[in-house]
């Protein structure tokens, strides 16, 4: 037999498949961890126990779950949450735990002095990214700044995906994709390290080499295979972030493609025939040379329905509380009887970027239930997502096919809201098993044994959600934009 091993980390949950030549899934697996929030506006990850540590026990499960030879996985890739910064010292050992992407915002006084000593215009123009909670740059500065002995210590920045490949292979790499979010030192022009426009952040031995997602960035190591179960030499492809090989796990391969995820967060990306030049998104070259994406997050999506759930239906099974709530939530109507809801729980990314924004229940009475609050909850997350394909469509970027992906997709109140409130059709296909699937494909592209458009053979469409037109959320959507913008001064004192 014939396998690929893809294994995804994400913000609270480890994914890993076996999938087979022709792309049949053969063994999964999953390991839960948690997001470590120290304090407000932080956001970490223990890289040792929650990367590494989960990698090695889904790969041991898959291993033993297929009942297949080690030698039968002719290549893996991994993915992981991101972008991320994470000090390694000379020995490669963690100086402490990941600083995870845009909801980490820990940096914004680093952002804003050196978007006001580099300029926003020439940064956007170099790095295709204005400076904001998600670029990683201003995290290193912060290292440097605020726990100079441990930047002292520091002789890489890793990402969560880099740490991965790193322990698999000895090789210190990094995909296009994910360095273009360590704005300000990556040129989306040449593509590659610049260190002209911040020069005191880092030096140019700190930073992993740069490959190409589906180029092979080294082999599993003697050490790595008696942790992991895998053979030695098992080739292991420079991997991406998550989001990224989710989008690919759907077919997201031409201009005008876009992925919606439903997930922790809703993120998108956008395949663009040139470059988008708007710093209310984010810029990177796609998986592959010669190719352009668009991206796009907000800071909590499928957060907040958890955080629903475990604070307001605590009388409720686990096993069966989101039905519960979606069924009360589906006898009250759009708008919600006037109730409006900002998702703003830690601050904002796209397309605001404004980490001081709160979130907030407004316009509520007497009248209203669990059901209005829940179902106000859903619409402000797709309010949110439709500010963000507004904002798309203002930069006349083409928006050909909307593939939707993530555990969400199984919330069909959230995905007909986002639909009927971007008014998109949106299609899911047959597979859901997400970014570890496509992990499992771009490693058997790294053999060469597949091209890009074999993904919707691998992975065939099967349903579609069809947007349909109500008042109710032309009107609220409306609202929405003025309760964030008369409220956001408000906002930024509570935060002082």
């Amino acid at each position: 037999m014939n396998y690929t091993l893809g294994v995804d980390i994400g913000t609270f949950e480890t994914k890993g498949v076996l999938v087979d030549a022709a792309g049949v899934v053969i063994a999964t697996a999953h390991h839960a961890h948690e997001m470590i929030v120290p304090q407000p506006g932080w956001a970490e990850h223990r890289p040792q126990e929650d990367w590494w540590g989960d990698f090695v026990k889904v790969t041991k499960e898959l291993i033993t779950r297929s009942d297949c030879a080690p030698e039968e996985i002719k290549a893996v890739a991994c993915s992981a949450i991101g972008p991320c910064m994470l000090p390694v010292d000379a020995s490669n050992a963690p100086l402490m735990n990941g600083v995870l992407y845009g909801v980490d915002t820990r940096a914004m006084s680093q952002v804003e002095a050196l978007t006001a000593r580099i300029g926003e215009v020439l940064i956007l123009e170099r790095c295709g990214n204005a400076l904001t909670s998600q670029s990683v740059g201003p995290k290193i500065l912060w290292l440097k700044e605020q726990r100079p002995d441990l930047y002292a210590k520091t002789a890489k920045i890793l990402t969560s995906t880099s740490f991965l490949v790193y322990r698999l292979t000895g090789e210190h790499v990094i995909d296009h994709y994910t360095a273009a979010n360590f704005s300000p030192i990556y040129d989306a022009g040449t593509q590659d390290w610049c260190f002209d426009l911040a020069p005191e952040i880092v030096t140019p031995e700190m930073l992993p080499r740069l490959l190409w997602s589906s180029e092979i960035a080294g082999h599993v190591t003697e050490e790595a295979a008696a942790a992991t179960g895998l053979a030695i030499g098992t080739p292991v492809t420079a991997g991406t972030i998550d989001a990224a090989a989710e989008a690919l796990s759907v077919g997201v391969g031409s201009p005008g493609d876009m992925m919606m995820m439903y997930g922790s967060t809703v993120f998108i990306i956008t395949l663009t025939q040139d470059r988008v030049r708007d710093g209310r998104l984010w810029y990177a070259p796609w998986l592959f040379p010669g190719q352009h994406a668009s991206m796009a997050g907000l800071a909590t999506s499928g957060t907040l329905t958890h955080w629903f759930r475990d604070q307001f239906a605590r009388d409720l099974s686990r096993d069966t509380a989101f039905a519960t709530l979606a069924a009360e939530a589906d006898k009250v109507p759009p708008g919600s009887d006037g109730l409006l809801f900002l998702p703003y729980f830690s601050g904002e990314r796209t397309p605001i970027h404004d980490p001081q924004a709160k979130g907030a229940f407004f316009g509520m009475n007497l009248t209203h239930t669990r059901g209005h609050m829940y179902r106000a909850l859903i619409e402000g997350i797709a309010f949110g997502t439709a500010h963000v394909v507004e904002t798309y469509r203002e930069v006349s970027v083409e928006l050909a096919r909307i593939l939707a992906v993530g555990g969400g997709t199984k919330n069909t109140l959230w995905m007909q809201a986002i639909s009927d409130t971007s008014q998109v059709d949106q299609v899911v296909c047959e597979k859901t098993v997400g970014a570890s699937y496509g992990d499992a494909f771009l490693a058997r592209m790294a053999l060469g044994e597949v091209e890009l458009a074999d993904i919707a053979r691998w992975n065939p469409i099967a349903t579609q959600v069809t947007a349909a037109k109500d008042p109710a959320y032309k009107k609220n959507y409306a609202l929405f934009r003025r309760l964030y913008e008369q409220t956001k001064d408000i906002a930024k004192e509570l935060s002082s």
